[in-house]
């Protein structure tokens, strides 16, 4: 059982690989203290289990994961984080409550090894923890080799590419592995509207909204670029816009 510890401090790292040495067959691959690290160890050691810290500088936890394509099982250690525990007990993804004792780390693991975490139940973890005012800020994808934070501020529109929703901001167009209905929700508070299925407007851009064919019309934004808006999202966004 490969294992990785993902966690920016060092005296939480060396409780889990000291709790970790009485694991039968686990083999510890990597340690990492930050979520730029622990991308790149994941990906090169592909692991079967991860200790998983959720409040970490640059990115947290949960950005990290966001970024990989099929996440490994996971067992979170956090500090009390509300978001962050409703997200692991709705899901039924085991977390350790900083601090823990050595006892509840064996339950975790076991846990683990009963159940095999999948990854369903990580993905479900992550679209709960959107909801928390720290995740919503800003959006992390993946440029190359590199790691790319984007303030929503930024974000001039979204639209949907196959499995994927292409971001379009001011430093270019990004892909991430979301949906669009998860951006929807996640950025309501930002005034985004889903104009149209495929595509998902900051209204703070809008600088008219002209008629086009039968029932649609097309929005023009400061940055020059034109959005279709269909029957559905012209309501949605007179309803937002209050007009």
């Amino acid at each position: 059982m490969k294992v990785i510890i993902i966690d920016d401090e060092p005296l939480a790292r060396s409780i889990v690989k000291e709790y970790l040495q009485n694991v039968q067959d686990a083999q510890l691959v990597a340690e990492c203290s930050d979520g730029f690290e622990g991308l790149k160890a994941i990906q090169q050691q592909q692991p079967d289990l991860i200790f998983l810290d959720v409040q970490m500088p640059k990115i947290n936890g949960f950005e990290m994961l966001e970024l990989i394509e099929n996440p490994p099982a996971v067992i979170f250690t956090t500090a009390f984080d509300e978001y962050a525990i409703k997200a692991f007990e709705l899901n039924a993804v085991d977390y350790l409550l900083k601090p823990f004792s050595k006892n509840r780390f064996e339950k975790a693991v076991q846990k683990y090894l009963n159940q095999q975490n999948n990854s369903a139940a990580v993905e479900r973890t992550i679209e709960t923890a959107a909801e928390s005012p720290s995740q919503q800020n800003r959006v992390v994808v993946k440029d190359g080799n590199k790691i790319k934070i984007i303030p929503v501020h930024q974000i001039h529109f979204l639209e949907a590419a196959d499995d994927y929703v292409k971001i379009v901001s001011n430093d270019g167009s990004f892909l991430k592995k979301r949906t669009m209905s998860f951006f929807e929700k996640s950025l309501a508070q930002f005034q985004f509207v889903r104009v149209h299925r495929s595509f998902l407007v900051n209204t703070q851009l809008i600088t008219r909204i002209d008629a086009y064919e039968k029932d649609s019309h097309l929005l023009l934004l400061t940055t020059g670029e034109k959005i279709p808006v269909s029957k559905s999202g012209y309501s949605k966004l007179k309803e937002v816009l209050g007009i």
